[in-house]
């Protein structure tokens, strides 16, 4: 716990079994739970995350990224967590910033902090391929610019929320493919979320999960389409079902998160 908030860690895994152990012990002991959901691995990511000690859950046919971040925090909500972070369990994203983010919730100065890969400057020297670099910048000037927010990256895989903010966003209605990200980072936005980052070192090796080029032009053009849904919505012109709630819950800046959402617990 972080000043009696109950923190739970959630891992997606897909053929996560040679790097799921390191990542497991960089997990600080300030988390409560840690829940991984396995997305019909065929390795042996499920047996050894059982001799890990972790809560497993398994859906017996691949449901995407996103799919299986539904399940996560589903899962985590229901396990009475106050303070949700989402890890990838390939190893990429550094256990050991777990802390500092849900902290920065915890004391109810974020509703959503990320791990960014930019801030720093070290995607690169991580090994961050130029290609995506350079894709990366682009569409997060972009989305800046239509949305109005200041985020240093909209697609880093590392973040912690707080049960309001999770609460608060219809998840079910986002895409179960890799655009699930993205479209919950607009919703937070459309919210009127306070978030935060942190800068994050990223390490890209060979066992480190990552998406091939045509899924990434395909997640691109998701990227897009999302931000001028999320402008159209702000504008009254339509509401895909993704923003089909009232950007209001989340106003309050200079509150505790618990102060500004009494009405919602």
């Amino acid at each position: 716990m972080i000043n009696h908030k109950k923190i739970a860690v959630v891992l997606p895994a897909y053929n996560a079994e040679k790097t799921l152990e390191r990542t497991v012990q960089e997990i600080p002991p300030s988390v409560d739970t840690c829940i991984l959901v396995d997305d019909g691995s065929t390795d042996g990511t499920v047996a050894l995350a059982a001799r890990l000690g972790l809560q497993v859950l398994v859906h017996e046919r691949n449901r995407g990224y996103g799919g299986n971040q539904k399940t996560c925090y589903a899962a985590a909500l229901d396990a009475g967590a106050d303070i949700v972070v989402m890890l990838h369990p390939d190893y990429q994203y550094s256990p050991l910033l777990v802390e500092p983010m849900a902290s920065m919730i915890a004391f109810g100065v974020y509703d959503l902090v990320l791990g960014s890969r930019i801030l720093g400057g070290g995607a690169l020297r991580g090994g961050m391929p130029v290609i995506k670099y350079i894709a990366n910048r682009i569409l997060t000037l972009t989305q800046n610019l239509a949305l109005g927010a200041k985020l240093s990256e909209y697609h880093t895989g590392f973040r912690a929320y707080s049960r309001e903010m999770l609460l608060s966003m219809p998840l079910s209605a986002n895409s179960e493919d890799f655009i699930f990200d993205n479209q919950v980072l607009a919703q937070a936005i459309y919210l009127g979320a306070r978030v935060g980052e942190v800068s994050c070192p990223t390490h890209y090796f060979p066992d480190a999960s990552s998406i091939n080029m045509r899924r990434s032009a395909i997640y691109g053009i998701g990227v897009l389409i999302t931000t001028m849904d999320c402008v159209a919505a702000r504008l009254g012109l339509y509401r895909k079902p993704i923003f089909d709630f009232p950007p209001r819950q989340l106003k309050a800046l200079n509150q505790p998160i618990t102060h500004a959402l009494g009405d919602i617990q």
